[in-house]
């Protein structure tokens, strides 16, 4: 836990968001989209996250192995990753002072995922909203129950890594099953976070 930035603490904090930055990288990546929210809410707590492990690319940290990841493994993998993504969430929101419904995650690319996988694989709920920047759900909405948690999808047209048609059908399966969801498409982005991403960013929230 140590190891993660909290980048602002007001005195009197009114929302907590925490960042989830991707594979290989480290909190320092999230950093300049932490200054942003810093800007427009003075009197929210903001973490950029550190993931546990360390990264098999020799470089960064990450949540579960990408190594010969597939559609099948994903999901196991990031179960056995979820216990310590859940004890992540409740160590802030128990140090900051906040509840769930003052909580926001935001999770760029493998950040994303774990997020929008609590959803499914954690009974209770984690957080009022779920921001995924360039993610994707391991699971199909469509084929496991998942919670109310609020979603905002925002992705570049040019991912290359992660394609955004995933985040468009997810957006439109939890519509479809009644939970609150928007999805914007970034026109030119590859798989990365911009000013045009925060700046979408601030409208959601």
């Amino acid at each position: 836990m140590n190891t993660s930035i909290l980048i602002q603490e007001p005195r009197v904090s009114e929302r907590l968001f925490l960042l989830f930055h991707g594979v290989g990288a480290t909190p320092q990546s999230l950093s300049p989209l932490g200054d942003v929210l810093a800007k427009s809410f003075s009197q929210a707590a903001i973490v950029s996250v550190q993931a546990p492990d360390a990264s098999d690319f020799g470089q960064g940290y990450q949540w579960f192995s990408v190594q010969g990841v597939t559609e099948e493994n994903r999901v196991e993998r990031i179960e056995a990753a979820m216990p310590a993504f859940i004890e992540t969430v409740k160590y802030w929101q128990q140090k900051i002072g906040l509840s769930t419904e003052q909580t926001t995650l935001i999770g760029f690319s493998q950040g994303a995922i774990m997020s929008l996988s609590s959803m499914q694989m954690v009974e209770e709920t984690l957080a009022e909203k779920i921001v995924s920047l360039s993610g994707r759900f391991a699971i199909s909405p469509n084929k496991q129950p998942i919670n109310n948690t609020q979603v905002h999808f925002i992705h570049g047209n040019q991912d290359n890594v992660i394609d955004y048609r995933l985040s468009q059908l997810a957006h439109e399966a939890l519509r479809a099953r009644g939970v609150a969801s928007t999805y914007d498409l970034i026109p030119h982005l590859a798989h990365s976070v911009d000013q045009t991403v925060a700046t979408c960013l601030l409208q959601r929230l």
